[in-house]
């Protein structure tokens, strides 16, 4: 089982993501900067957060240089029992008193600043209360508690109603002692000047940057998450602070814009939000490689490896996880590259990983979040446990299949599964058989509902085959519940040849032909996904050699080559050059696509040498 929390431990590779925020918050030299770490729930914000305050602290300081303060918040901690906005202020406030008194310096300055919080706080306490008087509204809070019972008082006293009013002035009298203690002469813009002032003078006598990471702010109610962000604005642009804030984008504008209920400029929603993040910085989706990286991560963590071990696996995966748009992959084989000896154990939770990690990526019920990800090899490990306890002879690669099935395919589609399971005398769903044959050779099924979905294909592909599997031990121990995937994943072993040749050597792509014309068109479908990405890199379109290899499996697959001539249309105009004319004046689509650059106002000299093959090309200039 894993923990369901935030590590500083780099599982997802994101250490360069993180020192990245932690470079922008060293170059400012002292400027104020706030940035947001924005994401999907789950997707590993928390974990960022962490990773740049490591990547901070780890920095080796010039003696000129100032250290590093941090305050941790989580907003959602103080949801329901503090305001957040006075909460964030207190913590801050008393961090910088922990470090004055430590320094012994400043420690004036910081009272100041401490009872003006506490200024501001009792200023708040009552100004909900004045404002639903000066509105005729009904008051709220402490005083609105004294006004309602006084009222009740003058109809009808008794003594429970004397106690009660003794009581609750005790209440507000405390809370009046204890917060507010202003000057006379004290008023809100004052206090909230003379707090900025006094912070500034703080953090330059204490020679030190104040780093707030602010975690769990999507997680907030709108007012909470509004609470926050108005106690975070009293604070930025001020000398030596940062502001690193984690947060789904749309909630945070969502809040926003409950805040602003009945405004309809939505111009106005991101224009606040724009104000209070200047540096917007989103954590990447994972990738295939990522996602089977971090899953075979998580089983070595669970394993009985030593420290030091697990360790030197996690970095060596790391590193080559930076190297994977270079070719590199993070598989089982070279997983065991990085130590001699796997228990047999670890090794199938690894293979087992291998053979997940496609469709962990790509299902829509999963989509390569990590935390999702987590829950569900926990509840693989809760099943697989119930197993050994019930005597259930239940292999871990049918489950793990079985429970995908469960959590990701149409809820119908998995009720006829089981259904022909528990029909059948050996627990066999044998009616998948002609299907994982037909998906195997990836031939078309024609599936209708429940069964037409694109999960259920790559489901099929899926090892083991579940046709022949007794599935009866399965379903007994899941009784309760009555991104991209990487080409190499899913082609052969010759189609994967073909593409490392096509790609290391696009130039040679033509004495390929016979062997691509072999090829289904499912690989080449992948084969030309793979291509075009490479083919992006390119900017200047005359003929690099990435265009041979395209060429070559378009003339093998005919299909590839429209695909190929949407890709040259999009290419932007000013990147068309004349000698990629008569390369590819030949193919059946280019004329269209001449026409299509001519129309567009494409450059001369490329519009002359289409005019040459004007015959051929039958295009209007």
């Amino acid at each position: 089982m894993w923990a369901d929390n935030e590590t500083a431990r780099d599982f997802l590779n994101f250490a360069g993501i993180a020192d990245t925020v932690a470079e922008i918050i060293v170059q400012t030299k002292g400027r104020p900067i706030s940035i947001g770490v924005s994401g999907a729930w789950g997707i590993g914000k928390s974990s960022l957060i962490k990773l740049t305050q490591a990547s901070l602290s780890d920095r080796p300081r010039k003696e000129a240089d100032r250290e590093f303060i941090f305050v941790e918040f989580n907003a959602w901690l103080y949801q329901g029992y503090d305001d957040a906005r006075a909460a964030l202020m207190d913590v801050i406030a008393s961090k910088l008193q922990v470090e004055a008194e430590k320094r012994e310096t400043a420690i004036d300055k910081v009272a100041g600043i401490v009872k003006r919080v506490r200024w501001l706080r009792g200023a708040k306490l009552m100004a909900g209360d004045a404002v639903a008087l000066a509105l005729g509204l009904p008051p709220i809070g402490l005083l609105g508690k004294a006004i309602n019972l006084g009222k009740g008082l003058l109809d009808n006293v008794d003594q429970d109603g004397l106690n009660e009013a003794k009581k609750l002035a005790g209440e507000v009298g405390e809370a009046a002692d204890g917060l507010l203690a202003p000057k006379p002469q004290s008023s809100p813009p004052k206090e909230i000047q003379a707090l900025r002032d006094s912070f500034e003078e703080v953090l330059e006598e204490l020679g030190v940057t104040l780093i707030v990471l602010i975690d769990d702010l999507d997680r907030c109610l709108p007012s909470t998450t509004i609470s926050t962000l108005e106690a975070i604005r009293l604070f930025l642009f001020l000398k030596h602070t940062a502001f690193v804030i984690a947060a789904d984008n749309e909630m945070i504008k969502h809040a926003v814009r409950k805040h602003f209920e009945g405004v309809s400029d939505d111009l106005l929603v991101t224009n606040y939000f724009d104000k209070l993040i200047q540096v917007p910085i989103r954590v990447p989706s994972l990738g295939t490689q990522e996602v089977r990286a971090y899953m075979m991560m998580l089983f070595v963590e669970n394993s009985d490896l030593s420290d030091e071990v697990k360790e030197r696996i996690r970095s060596g995966i790391c590193q080559q996880l930076r190297q994977t748009w270079q070719g590199k992959r993070v598989d089982r084989a070279f997983v065991q590259t990085l130590h001699e000896d796997f228990p047999p154990e670890l090794v199938g939770k690894l293979d087992t990983a291998d053979r997940l990690a496609p469709l962990m990526t790509t299902a829509s019920g999963i989509s390569g979040n990590p935390r999702l990800i987590k829950r569900f090899l926990n509840a693989l490990a809760i099943r697989m446990t119930i197993s050994k306890a019930h005597g259930v002879g239940v292999d871990e690669a049918v489950l793990a299949k079985l429970l995908l099935f469960e959590r990701l395919a149409n809820s119908k589609a998995y009720a006829e599964l089981i259904a022909a399971a528990s029909a059948s005398d050996m627990g066999k769903p044998a009616f998948l058989a002609d299907w994982e044959a037909k998906a195997a050779a990836g031939a078309e099924l024609g599936l209708t509902a429940p069964w037409d979905d694109v999960f259920i294909m790559e489901w099929l592909r899926l090892p083991p085959a579940l046709a022949e599997v007794d599935l009866r031990g399965a379903l007994y121990v899941s009784r309760e519940h009555a991104p991209l995937i990487t080409p190499e994943d899913r082609l052969s072993s010759e189609a994967a040849d073909l593409l490392s040749a096509l790609l290391k050597h696009p130039d040679m792509a033509a004495a390929l032909g016979e062997r691509l014309s072999k090829i289904s068109r499912t690989e080449t479908n992948v084969m030309m996904d793979r291509l075009l990405d490479r083919a992006r890199q390119e900017q200047i379109w005359g003929v690099p050699p990435i265009l041979e290899a395209c060429l070559a499996l378009s003339e093998a697959d005919p299909v590839q080559g429209a695909r190929l001539a949407a890709f040259l249309r999009e290419r932007p105009i000013v990147q068309i050059e004349p000698n990629i004319v008569p390369k590819i004046g030949d193919q059946p689509w280019a004329a269209d696509l001449f026409q299509a650059w001519v129309d567009a106002g494409v450059a001369g000299p490329v519009k002359a040498s289409i005019k040459k093959r004007r015959g051929n090309g039958n295009v209007a200039i």
